[in-house]
């Protein structure tokens, strides 16, 4: 019998439960040993992470269980972090996939990763004249969730008026370009010049405006939208949340993506609008890409001509090498991240 190759897998482990704003220091890297074969009768897949997906849902998951409602299991202290990433299968006990297939789904923060797929979804990537690291964003996860958010959810119509909050990031990017190609007039809020810019100049959005430079959010929609919102794509909360509820139009739509102005505080802060939902017949809807990953094909066939025809284009943020992962994560949350923040562990 041939001997199994082991070799060295390094790590990114979560320190401790985090309380407030993430911090590199939550999180350390460490270096064990993994055999590259599958264990005998396992159905597992082994593979090489290529790319990892720094996600604002990810915070949530680093805090200690207490009840409430999360998205996904919390992070043990100690344990790998996971998340989505784009891999290479070297090993395979599964027959849906074969050694040499490039694959994308949730896999762990290191160099190399044992997933189970009776638990873990993964997707088998079949369009490689498309950059590999486009899995982790705007053909993943984040892809997934601005196309069920706006189609499904927001309904949309042409000629509708649109805001998107958070709008450089990995999903707010796509969704006004998708509000663009239904002929609607986009406004996205954003945390810098830089990102304003971004939004205006790259990604073809009507306006764009830095929300940390408006003392009064209500006037700063009132002068973007002298007509009212139809559809507001909802990634932050707060105050921005306020502010919108006072400047929707009757029968607007809000999908609730994310609310990354929450994520870190020791108490959520109040809405005190919510009078406008009944007011403006508003329907506010929270929803969660798991339950439309059924429609990654018809998704695929959407956005992947779009791609191809440079109709919509794709911001990443790349750090290179897994050691700069805890950096990147934390970085969300201080808005260092300009577009998509990618991690690059190996390329191919």
């Amino acid at each position: 019998m041939a001997e199994v190759e082991e070799v060295r897998n390094k790590q990114v482990l979560l320190g401790d439960y985090v309380n407030g704003f993430p911090k590199e220091t939550d999180m350390f890297l460490s270096t064990k040993t993994i055999q590259l074969k599958v264990p005998e009768g396992s159905r597992a897949v082994l593979v090489k992470n290529l790319y990892l997906s720094c996600d604002p849902y990810m915070r949530n998951r680093m805090t200690k269980p207490d009840g409430e409602p999360s998205i996904g299991d919390s992070f043990k202290p100690g344990s790998t972090i996971t998340g989505y990433g784009v891999a290479k299968v070297l090993d395979s006990g599964d027959p849906d996939f074969k050694t040499g297939d490039l694959v994308w789904g949730i896999t762990g923060w290191e160099e190399y990763s044992l997933i189970d797929t009776k638990h873990e979804s993964l997707f088998k990537i079949h369009h490689t004249d498309i950059p590999l690291s486009f899995y982790t964003g705007i053909l993943g996860m984040p892809g997934m969730t601005a196309y069920a958010g706006f189609y499904e959810v927001c309904s949309p119509k042409r000629g509708e008026n649109v805001l998107i909050s958070a709008a450089s990031g990995g999903v707010g990017q796509l969704v006004g370009q998708f509000a663009k190609l239904m002929g609607c007039y986009v406004v996205g809020s954003a945390g810098s010049k830089e990102k304003v810019d971004l939004l205006k100049n790259k990604l073809g959005f009507d306006e764009a405006f830095n929300y940390k430079e408006e003392h009064d959010l209500d006037a700063a929609l009132k002068r973007y939208f002298p007509r009212g919102i139809d559809i507001y794509f909802e990634n932050v909360g707060g105050k921005m949340l306020d502010a919108v509820l006072l400047n929707m139009r009757p029968h607007g739509r809000i999908a609730a993506c994310g609310m990354i102005s929450q994520y870190n505080l020791p108490q959520p802060e109040g809405v005190h609008n919510l009078f406008c939902l009944i007011t403006n017949r508003i329907r506010m809807q929270g929803f969660v890409v798991f339950d439309y990953f059924h429609l990654y094909p018809r998704f695929l066939e959407f956005v992947l001509p779009n791609i191809r025809q440079g109709k919509i284009v794709y911001v990443e943020d790349k750090a290179v090498g897994l050691e700069s992962a805890p950096a990147a994560l934390a970085g969300l949350f201080s808005g260092r991240n300009v577009g998509k923040q990618v991690v690059v562990v190996a390329r191919g």
